[in-house]
C-alpha cells in the first residue's frame, strides 16, 4: 500500500500542470493533498473523481485558502473533518480517516510567520493534535502533511540564518522533539538518518534549481505501526508546486 502526501499549492493550478497524469502514473492507494485552495463545487469532474479514485475534502470557510483532500482507491466511509476543539476547524486543515488497519490523518499545519498571534495559534494547533492522538493511543496512526516546521538542522539548507524565523524556531523544534518523544516516528529519518533531502523551496532566487530548501512535509507513524512501514521517499523530481510529494510504502 502506498500513501503519498503533497502540498499542491492550489489544486486548480496544479491540475493545469499535469497533476492528474502524475496521479495515474503513481498509482498510490491514498494521496493526501494540502493547500487545495478550493471548495468542491469549484472543481472539475476530474478533480473530484479522477479515474480509479474517490475523494474526500475539507475546505476553509474563506474561499481560495488552505484546504485538504484525500484521493483513495477504496471509498473512505468513516472520516472526520476537524478536531474536537472547533477553534481549529474553520480553516480546512484536517482530515481524519479510519481505514480499519490504521487511522490516516492528513493535516495542513498553520504557518506562524505572520505575527506572534499566528505563531501562538500554530503552537496551540500542535498541542491540540496531541490531545486528539490521546484518543487514538490504542490504534495504529499515520499523520502526514505539511508540518510547516523543519525539525533539525539537517532538514534545511541554512539553519543558522533561519533560527529566528517561524518554521525553525526553538519553540517549534521543541514541539517536534516532544511529538517524537511521545511515540511518533519520522518515517523518512527512520530509513535515512543522515540523508539531506528537502520537500519545499522558495519561488525566489532560483531556490529549487540550487536545491536551497526545507523539509517541511512528513509521514509520522505511531510506534506500533513502524514495522508496517517498508520504505519512505521524497520525490524531488515532481514539479508543479513549491513543495514536492513525499510518501511511504506500507504492508499489513
Amino acid at each position: 500500500m502506498k500513501v503519498i502526501s503533497f502540498n499542491v499549492n492550489g489544486i486548480r493550478a496544479i491540475e493545469k500542470k499535469g497533476f492528474f497524469d502524475y496521479l495515474q502514473n503513481e498509482d498510490a492507494d491514498y494521496v493526501c493533498l494540502q493547500e487545495t485552495k478550493a471548495h468542491p463545487e469549484q472543481l472539475s469532474e476530474e478533480a473530484l473523481a479522477p479515474k480509479g479514485y474517490n475523494s474526500i475534502w475539507c475546505s476553509a470557510e474563506k474561499k481560495g485558502y488552505s484546504g485538504v483532500a484525500i484521493y483513495s482507491k477504496k471509498k473512505i466511509e468513516n472520516y472526520k473533518t476537524g478536531f474536537s476543539n472547533a477553534r481549529f476547524n474553520n480553516e480546512g486543515r484536517i482530515l481524519i480517516a479510519d481505514l480499519e488497519d490504521f487511522v490516516l490523518i492528513n493535516i495542513y499545519f498553520p504557518n506562524g510567520t505572520k505575527d506572534d498571534d499566528r505563531l501562538q495559534y500554530k503552537m496551540d494547533f500542535y498541542d491540540q493534535l496531541l490531545v486528539e492522538l490521546e484518543e487514538l493511543k490504542d490504534r495504529k496512526v499515520l499523520i502526514c502533511g505539511d508540518y510547516n516546521t523543519a525539525h533539525n538542522e539537517i532538514d534545511l539548507t541554512h539553519p543558522k540564518p533561519n533560527a529566528k524565523r517561524s518554521g525553525f524556531l526553538p519553540i517549534e523544534r521543541a514541539w517536534m522533539d516532544k511529538f517524537s518523544e511521545s511515540g511518533f516516528i519520522d518515517t523518512f529519518r527512520h530509513f535515512y538518518p543522515q540523508e539531506v533531502k528537502y520537500s519545499w523551496w522558495s519561488y525566489r532566487m532560483g531556490a529549487r534549481k540550487k536545491n536551497v530548501g526545507w523539509r517541511l512535509d512528513y509521514h509520522f507513524v505511531s510506534k506500533n505501526m513502524i514495522d508496517n512501514v517498508k520504505s519512505a521517499f521524497i520525490q524531488n523530481e515532481v514539479m508543479g508546486s513549491d513543495h514536492c510529494p513525499v510518501g511511504v510504502d506500507l504492508q499489513f
